[in-house]
């Protein structure tokens, strides 16, 4: 079968797909007896949308059953590494939660998603177009995860546990338990999602064949969210409160030459995080559907302690911890305005203050301030079959600080400023979508954002990980990136899309590794152009072109929950450095879902990445996060019971190993974490006694009239 043959089946089936959601069923009069009916309404896996990807988690065993991180790495199109960072189609990705900036530095954002288990999160938006509302410091795209569930007039309460091993050079194990609990009633609405994770799990690394390490690390992680709602009125009151608290053990064991003689190590890490969010949000509503006023108060704080020791010499190495306060205030107002069919306007402004302070044995080696004072307006219009969007932010920042740095004999310097940002700054937005027909469209985006430098980055001290072989420092001279984006995108029915994209940064931020003798030296240092090109696309197919004639197929009820099909991701990403030849690579995802006997759902998971292409300064050698996976699930008890058995990295080829070429001879670099896992999980619905009762708008949505996320949203 040719490929213009299987593009027109897919065509055929997307096609079906959206008819299958289009057309209502009709009730007959038996039903209408019927006393008591249990309604499932299925979830899309993905929904595109014009500025967002959304991959839903709660509903996919092959996605939860590990942690966030875990299921972010098999998201086609992300890629996930320690150099890189996280990126989407090219794009750096800022992290949120539930619509707001988790404003934590990237040392601590790994351990977080390590210890946040995902069948604790609903679903992934990637926002790839981020409009004026969201912070101009959101750089490149954001990856906003979303917790909530929507709120019912009786009790509901659901249990999602997980248990998975690895062994290598002896068996690990990793236990994650989460309960959600929700409910409403005439006066207010309530939600309580809390839970745990144990994580044991090893690295192994190799930098240039200088120093090898096997990592022994133990993660736990415990969390809480609470919400309450009250409706005044047409008006309501949310109040949210969330704490996380993580402890982490790393025991490493290395091997290594310095200074020509072979030496052996053995070091104690211990990570101690406590975080915690309050925020109260007031949402005012008029006679005009229309118009909506929200007011959010936020506030959040972060404590960090780590602490490393030599076990040899029974001698603390490290002893750093920082304390970060955030607090922030916003105000979005929304309109209807008659721009050509229809249209609205959407203005608001954010001020914000930021305090991040590190020690360094009771010393004050860092003290950070941010200010940002910001404003936005932003248009959006419908004019017979195109939509219209033109908005732009102004943001005001004032960042300064001091510093402390010790010297080769340990010696703490005296108090440096660091380098001060203070600019304000016009960041525009603008969108043209043409709709072919309901969710077909093609749609170009552009937009300019900033992204701040991470304060782990600034930071001139070390604050990770000490040995004789490595020099790990921050650069309190960096300045903030400037992002000039710009897409072109073709969408149908959610699953198929092509597309092309290019982000165009000044003064990048870029790691670089360098080695003098026996020391390797990480760097930080801005870029003063980066060129980013991604090409992608997405489509689904189903195995039936392969074994059923066209004719046959017309008459086929297509429902992607029911059949067996292959979806296809591929992705051309290319980085242009001002000062060296690069090479592109490309990224491929392949899934499929195969629907056994007894309607076991059988779905398998391989992700590959070519190698010999630069991921900045970096060249990767082998395949990046290159793995094959499967899950097999069942739903039992009318659905209320969720079982799935799965085994992730079958072949064991999920590894990074990349060389820096930012300086002559190469550094080669290696590491290679126990990811191949077996394991199993259970996601139970817990009956209530009501089940005619209504489901309600969801528990602390922005929006009183849609259900997109209990906790608010921006």
């Amino acid at each position: 079968m040719n490929i213009k043959c299987i593009l027109s089946i897919s065509a055929l089936f997307l096609s079906h797909i959206y008819f299958a959601q289009e057309t209502p069923k009709k009730e007959s009069d038996k039903e209408k007896e019927i006393e008591s009916v249990t309604i499932t309404k299925t979830k899309k896996a993905v929904e595109q949308k014009a500025d967002r990807t959304i991959f839903d988690f709660s509903e996919q065993p092959s996605l939860n059953s590990g942690s966030v991180m875990e299921g972010l790495k098999k998201l086609p199109g992300l890629v996930a590494t320690d150099i890189a960072g996280m990126m989407y189609q090219g794009k750096l990705l800022d992290v949120f939660m539930d619509g707001r900036p988790l404003n934590i530095s990237s040392n601590e954002l790994n351990a977080f998603l390590e210890g946040m288990p995902a069948n604790a999160i609903e679903r992934i938006e990637i926002v790839t177009n981020p409009g004026a509302e969201f912070p101009a410091t959101s750089g490149g795209a954001i990856l906003n995860i979303i917790t909530g569930k929507s709120a019912k007039n009786y009790l509901t309460a659901t249990y999602s546990g997980n248990y998975n091993f690895t062994n290598y050079d002896k068996y690990r194990s990793r236990v994650n338990n989460s309960m959600n609990l929700n409910a409403r009633n005439k006066l207010f609405g309530w939600q309580l999602n809390f839970g745990q994770n144990y994580r044991e799990s090893s690295l192994d690394s190799n930098q240039d064949n200088l120093v090898t390490t096997n990592t022994d690390r133990i993660v736990r992680n415990y969390f809480a969210k609470t919400a309450v709602t009250f409706d005044l009125g047409e008006d309501r009151l949310l109040l949210n409160y969330d704490i996380y608290h993580n402890n982490n053990d790393f025991t490493t064991l290395g091997n290594g030459i310095f200074q020509g003689i072979n030496y052996n190590s053995e070091d104690l890490a211990s990570t101690l995080i406590n975080r915690n969010e309050a925020v109260a949000t007031y949402q005012k509503r008029f006679s005009d559907k229309n118009k909506k006023l929200d007011l959010k108060l936020a506030y959040s704080s972060s404590k960090s302690d780590f602490v490393q020791e030599n076990l040899i010499i029974k001698e603390r190495v490290l002893d750093n911890n920082s304390n970060m306060n955030n607090v922030n205030f916003k105000v979005d107002y929304t309109q209807s305005l008659k721009i050509f069919d229809e249209g609205k306007i959407s203005l608001g402004g954010l001020y914000e203050k930021q305090n991040f302070e590190t020690q360094d044995g009771g010393i004050t080696n860092l003290d950070y301030q941010r200010q940002t004072a910001s404003s936005y307006v932003e248009l959006q219009a419908k004019l017979k079959q195109f939509d219209f969007i033109l908005g732009t932010r102004a943001e005001d920042y004032d960042i300064d600080g001091i510093y402390r740095e010790r010297d080769s004999l340990g010696e703490i310097s005296s108090a440096k400023n660091l380098m001060p940002f203070k600019k304000f700054k016009l960041f525009p937005n603008a969108s043209v979508q043409y709709n072919f027909m309901k969710q077909v469209y093609f749609t170009i985006n552009y937009n300019k954002k900033i992204s701040l430098p991470s304060i782990s980055v600034l930071n001139p001290n070390n604050n990770t990980f000490a040995g004789p072989n490595s020099d790990t420092n921050g650069n309190p001279e960096l300045q903030p990136a400037i992002y000039d984006n710009y897409e072109a995108k073709i969408s149908a029915f959610d699953y198929a899309f092509i597309g092309y994209n290019v982000s165009v940064a000044t003064n990048q931020v870029v790691q670089k590794i360098s080695r003098k003798d026996d020391v390797i030296r990480n760097t930080q240092v801005n870029v003063s152009e980066l060129k980013i090109h991604n090409f992608n696309l997405g489509i689904p197919i189903p195995f039936m072109v392969f074994s059923k004639s066209i004719k046959e197929m017309l008459k086929f009820d297509f429902n992607p929950d029911k059949i067996n099909f292959l979806y296809l991701y591929a992705a051309y990403q290319k980085h242009q450095l001002p000062d060296i030849e690069t090479k592109g690579f490309w990224i491929f995802n392949l899934m499929a879902q195969i629907i056994l006997p007894k309607e076991i759902k059988f779905v398998a998971n391989y992700n590959y990445t070519t190698t010999k292409g630069n991921y900045y300064y970096f060249v990767a050698d082998k395949p990046l996060n290159s793995s094959f996976d499967i899950t097999v699930s069942k739903k039992f008890m009318n659905d209320r019971l969720t079982v799935s058995v799965y085994a992730d990295d079958i072949f064991n080829t999920q590894m990074n190993q990349f060389h820096s070429i930012s300086q002559s001879p190469n550094v080669y670099l290696s590491s290679k974490y126990d990811t191949r896992r077996f394991g199993v999980s259970f996601n139970y619905k817990i009956p209530t006694r009501n089940k005619l009762a209504k489901e309600e708008n969801n528990l602390n949505s922005t929006k009183k009239e849609d259900s997109a996320g209990s906790l608010p949203q921006n």
